[in-house]
């Protein structure tokens, strides 16, 4: 979405850093596997399938939503992570299942789905009232054109992030390239996570003019 415009929840802010490499370190599992680990790790640290997650501190304003320049190309990893789990709007974090199903946009780039199309994604859900704004400012659905899947359910699926290794000299950063690993890959266990991904499963694609409600009173 343009500058000036609303910001979605989800994007990163000016000031919002990420943890120093330093803070990594190799460590043991309960089973006595070596792994990827915090000096000082904290239970937040790793979600539910114990992967460890990028520390990227938060702006937030008094309002306690996030606050400062957004970074329109960059995603928080810690508030992308929150609304793919517990599947709220990236926009405004309203819950985003409905009894149609659950709404995701993606782009045309692959061409159209067929129902079975195995689809992935890290971009969380829409509630309808900011589907069609994101359609329309979004510049990478702007150029690709968008689709809109109505879902009717979407498990996760695994992580998106940068994998490391253990070396004579320590910790060491390898390429990251964007594919997803999928949860119980044993990579995972040297592997630093910034994005939670999705499948989505039993959609469809549906127009927004026929499910997005016209922009009333108070609306963006």
């Amino acid at each position: 979405m343009p500058h000036g415009s609303l910001v979605p929840y989800i994007t990163a802010r000016e000031g919002e850093e990420a943890d120093s490499f330093l803070a990594l370190r190799a460590a043991f599992d309960d089973a006595g596997r070596s792994r990827l680990a915090y000096w000082d790790e904290g239970r937040e640290d790793r979600d539910v399938r114990g992967v460890l997650w990028a520390r990227v501190s938060q702006s937030i304003g008094a309002d306690r939503l996030p606050a400062g320049v957004p970074k329109w190309r960059l995603v928080h990893p810690a508030r992308q992570r929150e609304c793919m789990l517990t599947l709220r709007c990236q926009v405004c974090v309203d819950d985003a299942r409905t009894p149609e199903g659950i709404l995701f946009l993606e782009s045309k780039k692959d061409g159209i789905p067929t129902s079975s199309t195995t689809i992935r994604t890290a971009q969380p859900p829409l509630c309808r009232r900011h589907a069609r704004l994101a359609a329309q400012r979004c510049p990478y659905l702007a150029a690709h054109g968008h689709l809109a899947l109505l879902a009717q359910s979407a498990p996760l699926y695994g992580v998106i992030g940068t994998p490391h290794a253990y070396t004579v000299n320590g910790v060491k950063v390898l390429a990251a390239d964007d594919v997803p690993l999928r949860y119980g890959d044993p990579a995972l266990r040297w592997f630093l996570a910034s994005q939670l991904v999705r499948t989505l499963r039993s959609f469809r694609v549906v127009d927004l003019d026929d499910i997005a409600p016209a922009a009333g009173p108070g609306s963006p």
